[in-house]
C-alpha cells in the first residue's frame, strides 16, 4: 500500500482503535484481532458472541463519537515481550498473544492506550481522539484469522477516514455512483455477459453483445501490434508438467494451478501463464543478435485458481484471457524497448478513454535472482522510460519480485477510481531456468533480456472496467449497437425496415423496433439499452426521405438525410472518437 499522506495514516490508524473500544463498551467481552489503515480508511477484526447487522453500525459510529469528544490522548509505552505476553494472556486476547509469539526475538513491543483502552500496537497515531471527526462506518464482512481458512472466522468491520467533510462526502458520492456503475448489474441490464454456477464460478459467459464490444477491442488490439512492429502467436491451453517443472510454476504458484490431468500416463496442467509457451517458440531456432530485438503478442487464455470468496463479476475471474507479449532484446536494446513498451501502452489506453495515468516502479528485492548489474541496468531503463513521458511515478523500494523489477501503470476512472493495469516487467529467472541464448556481433553466446507485458491486463477484467467507466455507455465504435430505429405508428415499418437495411450495408450495426408499443415506451427500451443513437422515423420523415435522431439528454435533432447520417457516423466510429459528432 502507497500512504501518502502520513497524516491521513494516523488519522485513519487512530480510527480503527476508536471503533475497537466502541465494539468492546457496546457488546464485551470481545477478542481482539488486527485493525490497520487501509487506503481509503481503516477496519478492526473481532472474535465476538453477538453477530454483528448492519443495524448495529450507527450505534457504533454513536459511541465513537462519544470518544472522540472525549479527546482521550493516545499514549505510548514499550513493553518486554514476557511482560506483554503475562499481560494480554490474562486479559484472555489470544490473536494478541499469538502476535507476540511470532515477533522476532528482541524487537521493541508497544501498547498504545487511550482513555480505558490499550492495544498492541506499533502506532503512529493522532495525539488524542478529539482530532477524529470525518469518517463513516460501511460494512461488515467474515474474514478468516491471519486469511487462513483453517483459522477461526472472525467478523469485519470497515470504516473510512478523511481529513475533511468534503473529502468525506465526495468519496461517498463516489462509491454512490459506483454503485450505479456496477459492471455485474450493467451487464446484467445490457445482456452483455453472465456466470452460470452449471458451468462454474469465475467463469465468464460472453452473450452476443458482450462479443461484439469484445471482438472490437481484439481487433483493435491486434492491428496496434502489428502496427507497432509485434508479431502475433497462438499456444495450446495445457502443457506437460515438465514444463512447468522448468519454468517454476510447479515450485513457486502450484497452489494458483488446477489439478492435473493425465495423457497418455503424462502429466499435463492447465496454463496459469503464457509465457513457457513463447520461450519454447524462441527456443525452436537457434537466434542471433540480428533477429533480436522480437516482440510477440499472444490473446492467451489462461486458468488460476482463485478462492470462491474473491471472485468478483469480471474483476476476479478463474479463466481469463491475458493480453500477454514478450520482448528478447540484446542488452543494447533494452533502454530503447523499454520506452517503445510504455508508449505503446499509453497510446492504448488514450485510444479507449483514459488520460490519468500514474506509474509505480518496484526494485530489487532481498531474495532477487540474477546479476546485480543488470537490475541496475533494468531499473534505470523503467525509471528513464516514465521520466521521459513525463509520467507521474513512485518508487516501490524493495517491492520487485524476486525475478526483475517491474512498472505498473494505474489509471483513473471517469469517477476518479484508480486501477492497476499495464504491467511491464523484466524476468532474468526464466531466461536462466531456459537457458535462453542468442549470437553476439562478437560470435559468442549471450543470454537476452526478456520483458515480460501484460497491456490491459486480461481482457474480462479490462471489460468490466470498461463498463464502469462509461457506465455503459460505450463511445460508438465500441457499442454493440450503434442505431436503434424506432417507427411511430406501423405506417411507418416499411420505411424503419428500409432504413435498417442501407445502414447494415454501410458496417453500422442497426436494430429495429416496429414493435406495437408506443413511441415512449420504445424511447425508453432504447435508452435504457444505451443505444447511441435512436432514429425515429414518423409521417413527416417517411413523406421527405429523411430521419430524426434523438441523442443522450432528450435531445432531437430533425430532417436528416440517410446518407449525411452515415457518413458522420462512419467517421466517428474510424477515428474511434469517444464523443458523438452531433452536439
Amino acid at each position: 500500500m502507497f500512504m501518502e499522506n502520513e497524516k491521513l495514516h494516523k488519522i485513519r490508524h487512530s480510527f480503527s482503535h476508536v471503533m475497537a473500544q466502541a465494539v468492546q463498551e457496546l457488546f464485551g467481552p470481545v477478542k481482539l484481532g488486527i485493525g490497520p489503515a487501509t487506503d481509503t480508511g481503516f477496519y478492526y477484526d473481532f472474535d465476538c458472541e453477538h453477530r454483528f447487522v448492519p443495524e448495529d453500525l450507527p450505534l457504533i459510529e454513536k459511541k465513537m463519537k462519544h470518544i472522540n469528544a472525549q479527546a482521550q490522548k493516545f499514549e505510548k509505552r514499550e513493553i518486554s515481550r514476557e511482560d506483554a505476553l503475562a499481560h494480554f494472556s490474562s486479559k484472555g486476547e489470544k490473536y494478541k498473544v499469538e502476535l507476540i509469539k511470532d515477533l522476532p526475538e528482541g524487537e521493541k513491543i508497544t501498547i498504545y492506550s487511550n482513555g480505558p483502552f490499550e492495544d498492541l500496537c506499533k502506532g503512529p497515531h493522532v495525539e488524542h481522539t478529539g482530532q477524529l471527526k470525518h469518517f463513516k462506518l460501511m460494512s461488515i464482512a467474515g474474514a478468516y484469522w491471519r486469511g487462513n481458512e483453517k483459522n477461526p472466522m472472525l467478523q469485519r468491520i470497515y470504516g473510512v477516514a478523511f481529513e475533511t467533510a468534503e473529502e468525506l462526502n465526495s468519496y461517498l458520492k463516489q462509491l454512490e455512483e459506483a454503485e450505479k456503475r456496477d459492471h455485474r448489474k450493467l451487464g446484467k441490464q445490457l445482456d452483455l455477459f453472465s456466470i452460470s454456477e452449471t458451468v462454474g464460478p469465475g467463469l465468464i459467459l460472453w452473450h452476443p453483445k458482450g462479443a461484439i464490444i469484445r471482438h472490437e477491442i481484439e481487433n483493435f488490439w491486434r492491428n496496434e501490434h502489428f502496427k507497432g512492429g509485434y508479431e502475433i502467436l497462438y499456444t495450446p491451453h495445457i502443457g506437460r508438467a515438465n514444463l512447468w517443472e522448468t519454468s517454476g510454476h510447479l515450485g513457486f504458484y502450484k497452489d494458483s494451478m488446477y489439478s492435473p490431468m493425465e495423457i497418455d500416463q503424462i502429466k499435463y496442467y492447465a496454463k496459469p501463464m503464457n509465457c513457457p509457451f513463447h520461450i519454447q517458440i524462441y527456443q525452436n531456432s537457434s537466434r542471433s543478435y540480428r533477429d533480436l530485438p522480437l516482440r510477440w503478442a499472444e490473446l492467451g487464455t489462461v486458468y488460476r485458481f482463485e478462492k470462491a470468496g474473491v471472485l468478483h463479476g469480471l474483476m476476479r475471474v478463474r479463466g481469463f484471457t491475458q493480453d500477454d507479449a514478450h520482448i528478447f532484446c540484446t542488452p543494447e536494446q533494452m533502454e530503447e524497448e523499454t520506452l517503445r513498451v510504455l508508449r505503446f501502452s499509453l497510446n492504448i489506453w488514450k485510444t479507449f478513454g483514459f488520460s490519468q495515468i500514474k506509474a509505480y516502479i518496484a526494485t530489487r528485492p532481498q531474495d532477487a535472482v540474477g546479476e546485480l548489474a543488470r537490475w541496475e541496468d533494468a531499473q534505470k531503463s523503467l525509471i528513464k522510460a516514465v521520466e521521459k513521458e513525463g509520467l507521474k511515478y513512485e518508487l516501490d523500494e524493495g517491492g520487485g519480485a524476486f525475478y526483475g523489477p517491474k512498472i505498473d501503470l494505474k489509471v483513473k476512472d471517469a469517477i476518479g477510481r484508480e486501477w492497476q493495469t499495464t504491467t511491464i516487467q523484466f524476468d532474468f529467472n526464466m531466461s536462466e531456468r531456459f537457458q535462453l541464448e542468442y549470437t553476439g556481433a562478437d560470435g559468442r553466446k549471450h543470454r537476452p533480456y526478456m520483458i515480460h507485458r501484460a497491456l490491459l491486463g486480461s481482457i474480462e477484467r479490462f471489460f468490466g472496467i470498461l463498463i464502469e467507466h462509461y457506465a455503459g455507455n460505450f463511445p460508438l465504435w465500441l457499442a454493440p449497437v450503434h442505431v436503434k430505429i424506432l417507427d411511430i405508428t406501423s405506417q411507418e415499418e416499411d420505411y424503419a425496415i428500409e432504413i435498417a437495411n442501407k445502414l447494415s450495408e454501410k458496417g453500422l450495426r442497426v436494430k429495429t423496433d416496429i414493435s406495437n408499443d408506443t413511441i415512449n415506451a420504445k424511447i425508453r427500451t432504447a435508452s435504457m439499452e444505451k443505444v447511441p443513437y435512436i432514429v425515429i422515423v414518423g409521417k413527416k420523415e417517411k413523406e421527405n426521405k429523411s430521419i430524426s435522431i434523438r441523442l443522450k439528454g432528450n435531445k432531437n435533432v430533425y430532417g436528416i438525410s440517410l446518407e449525411e447520417f452515415a457518413s458522420l457516423l462512419l467517421k466517428e466510429i474510424s477515428e474511434k472518437s469517444l464523443v458523438s459528432y452531433y452536439k
